[in-house]
């Protein structure tokens, strides 16, 4: 009997023991990789210039900031609130499409992808500044960004007038 249980044991084994192996081997890299910093690596969101959008004349009581926020690390990030140097409020604002049709609803958050880009537009997601001061063409402002995981992020935006302004 002890032939028979001996000879089940390897036969077992023979048939287990390749993919536990494989199994052991592999978290021992991944363990490895994980431990030197190759997975999951949290960088900070990266940002050039910006553009407001000259407000119109006639009063204009609201406008909008529009910024190409890159991801260069692996975990997403989120945009979660914006300021500028005139202070009041700014809010984080997306279009929500509904059919033909859409309309503009504030967001808490704006997200950023991990290895990708949030890139603010008329047509998707901006930063609305409501009552703004008088603003000219070509000015230069300032605004601070904040994110869950990164630091703040201080960045200059420049305005422009409807229509003068390049998507991207």
């Amino acid at each position: 009997m002890s032939a028979r249980f001996g000879g089940r044991t390897a036969d077992r084994l023979r048939v287990v023991g390749p993919p536990v192996a494989a199994a052991a081997v592999a978290l021992a890299l991944l363990s490895g990789w994980t431990a030197v910093g190759g997975a999951g690596r949290q960088r900070p969101v990266e940002a050039g210039p910006g553009w407001v959008l000259l407000p119109t004349t006639g009063g204009a009581t609201a406008t909008a900031a529009f910024f190409t926020l890159r991801n260069p690390g692996d975990i997403p990030d989120e945009l979660t609130g914006a300021r500028w140097e005139f202070g009041g409020r700014v809010t984080l604002k997306r279009h929500r499409h509904q059919g033909a049709a859409g309309r503009w609803e504030p967001v808490a958050a704006l997200p950023v992808p991990g290895r990708g880009e949030l890139v603010m537009s008329p047509e998707d997601a901006d930063l609305m500044i409501v009552d703004p001061p008088a603003l000219r063409a070509g000015q230069w402002v300032e605004f601070t960004l904040s994110f869950r995981n990164s630091p703040d992020l201080r960045l200059k935006a420049e305005v422009v007038p409807p229509g003068g302004r390049r998507t991207g």
